[in-house]
């Protein structure tokens, strides 16, 4: 094994104050045994020599460069496609600190346990080091972490979806050197292990030690199981981290609409995977509205920190640099700036190909695909072209409505928070919660039906608190509980929301056209927040009426809207009672001010 690659700096002290890394990568090296061990930069030098090592290998194939320049596809092994729920811990001392929302295991075990999956692990392979940074590099919002990995394929997506390489890890160096003049610890970085190991199911786990602020990751390369800085850092660990600090790490997006008079309103929203998050944040605006002067900024798709600011409000970044997008469903008319920002220099995960090489999903266009998504002739007896759960790594630079003030080091103030999930009867289009506690419940209460970005049935109805019940690194009603704390004297929190682009009519055609016309519910919710829109009161909070929203133009009907703001009274009390039993399910943990809401 070769001896640990150099920082590649000529100070000679920058090796001491790094030593907590250092002697982390070492004892890594020990166990992993890898052939030779080279530390990332981030430079776009090192970028193309790994995609020239992967497209040598076999394991990267270039992509149609006259239609899609600089574009590439991955095929992952067919039982690794997904996030692996069941096999996926947190770690903690206290059981009931993780709580029952989570697999837990003790820590000491699980150490033991994929430790001895790491033995030996990288012998013949290469030892990445990552060094990343959530969120914009030189944003106080913004948390570092390293991750070591044997993939050049997860090397390759880090770069895009995270501020990796010589400024990340300047920041982790000048971090520790802070923390050890203050006499504590210098290793605050997220530590993160990764490894393919044989790609076994039966050997695939993803271990999360919130109070260790390490991720240890064995035996899958998908995304959500391999890019460490993603769900286990931007979510599970970074809920915990945000809990003993006072701020919030969610499973939102984030988008900025501006209204012609030139203000904007930045509203968080969350959503499970597979919802329509990315469509959401990408909104094109109908015609009418675009002629009008409405506009619509794109901050994030999938992850937002969130902080209370001086002045009261909750300010957000997207820890994220880029989008690991599910492609399946987007197309010229549900997002065509998602086709604008992946037309070049992008990374397909288990997409079908056409005859001349391009990348193609269901619903993309009418085509058919020569190639399916592993590699096979197409034949529709295999089921879908591409995986339903097949994804694009793109950096959201690219995106032509990426905000303005997307880097900015303090981020953007939050106006409305927005829940949702895919159910197709019961859920109305759109209603506003009463005040922060009910928004609270309102979030705690959410459901979904499950989608193939986990693994499993899909279709099934689920809770999934703030969409984050395969994310929230501890117990949920300590969650609940951190949420309803930030409504203090002086907060000026935003207005909460929940809305269903869903619901189905008695053919089980969805009722409500969606994609661009969302933005009319969205007007409704940034009129309500300036308190120039009316609202209708229901048991279940505020519903616009038909008069409230502005539908010129719109290609749904009149009886259509009044279906969809329509509240099936035994329905929700049935909904209700379910609800109830959920909370029971998690415990005495659980805020009582959610029980008498």
């Amino acid at each position: 094994m070769n001896a640990v690659t150099p920082l590649h700096d000529t100070d000679p002290t920058r090796g001491s104050r790094l030593e907590a890394l250092n002697r982390w990568v070492k004892e890594v090296a020990a166990l992993t045994r890898p052939e030779r061990i080279h530390w990332c930069d981030g430079s776009q030098a090192e970028y193309d020599c790994l995609l020239a090592a992967m497209q040598a290998e076999g394991t990267l194939l270039p992509l149609n460069p006259d239609t899609h320049p600089n574009c590439w596809l991955h095929r992952s092994d067919p039982d690794d496609v997904a996030r692996v729920e069941h096999l996926t811990f947190v770690c903690t001392r206290e059981r009931d600190d993780a709580g029952p929302n989570n697999h837990w295991m003790a820590p000491a075990e699980a150490h033991a346990k994929i430790d001895a999956l790491f033995e030996g692990c990288m012998r013949g392979r290469t030892l990445y080091v990552v060094p990343y940074c959530m969120g914009p590099i030189d944003s106080p919002l913004a948390r570092c972490g390293v991750e070591i990995t044997d993939s050049p394929y997860v090397v390759a997506n880090m770069r895009i979806m995270t501020r990796m390489g010589e400024s990340a890890l300047a920041r982790i160096e000048r971090e520790g050197a802070e923390g050890a003049a203050r006499g504590e610890r210098a290793d605050t970085f997220v530590k993160g292990l990764h490894s393919l190991g044989e790609l076994d199911p039966e050997r695939r786990f993803i271990m999360h030690f919130p109070e260790e602020l390490t991720i240890k990751s064995y035996g899958s390369g998908y995304g959500g199981n391999a890019l460490l800085g993603k769900k286990c850092h931007a979510l599970r660990i970074a809920s915990w981290q945000a809990r003993q600090e006072g701020w919030l790490a969610e499973h939102m997006l984030i988008v900025g609409i501006e209204n012609p008079q030139g203000e904007t309103h930045y509203i968080a929203a969350a959503f499970p995977s597979a919802c329509g998050k990315t469509n959401l944040a990408m909104l094109i605006p109908p015609e009418s509205y675009r002629e009008a002067g409405w506009k619509v900024w794109t901050v994030g798709d999938d992850i937002c920190w969130m902080r209370p600011g001086a002045d009261g409000r909750l300010w957000a970044i997207n820890p994220e640099a880029g989008f690991f997008g599910v492609a399946p469903g987007t197309s010229a008319r549900s997002n065509p700036n998602a086709l604008a920002t992946i037309a070049h220099d992008t990374i397909f995960t288990n997409v079908a190909v056409t005859d001349d090489n391009q990348p193609w999903w269901e619903g993309l266009d009418d085509r058919v695909p020569t190639l399916d998504w592993q590699g096979r002739p197409y034949d529709p007896a295999n089921g879908p072209a591409a995986h339903p759960n097949s994804r694009f790594t793109v950096s959201a630079r690219q995106c032509p409505t990426y905000s303005p003030h997307a880097e900015d080091p303090q981020g953007v103030p939050i106006s409305a928070i927005v829940f949702g999930g895919r159910r197709a009867s019961l859920v109305p289009l759109v209603f506003e919660a009463r005040d922060w506690t009910h928004g609270v419940l309102v979030g705690a209460a959410m459901a979904s039906e499950t989608t193939a970005a986990a693994a499993g049935k899909t279709g099934v109805v689920r809770r999934d608190p703030m969409a984050m019940k395969p994310f929230c690194g501890y117990h949920y009603g300590d969650y609940f509980s951190h949420w309803l704390s930030f409504d203090e004297p002086g907060a000026k929190l935003p207005k909460i929301f929940h809305v269903n682009w869903f619901r189905k009519d008695a053919d089980g055609g969805f009722i409500w056209p969606g994609f661009g016309e969302n933005l009319r519910v969205l007007e409704w919710i940034v009129r309500r927040v300036e308190g120039r829109a009316g609202a209708v009161d229901t048991p279940i909070g505020k519903v616009p009426s038909i008069r409230d929203l502005n539908l010129g133009g719109a290609s749904v009907s009149a009886a259509a809207i009044e279906a969809l703001v329509a509240i099936d009274s035994d329905g929700w009390q049935r909904e209700l009672d379910e609800i109830g039993t959920f909370f029971d399910g998690l415990g005495d943990r659980i805020p009582p001010a959610l029980r008498t809401r």
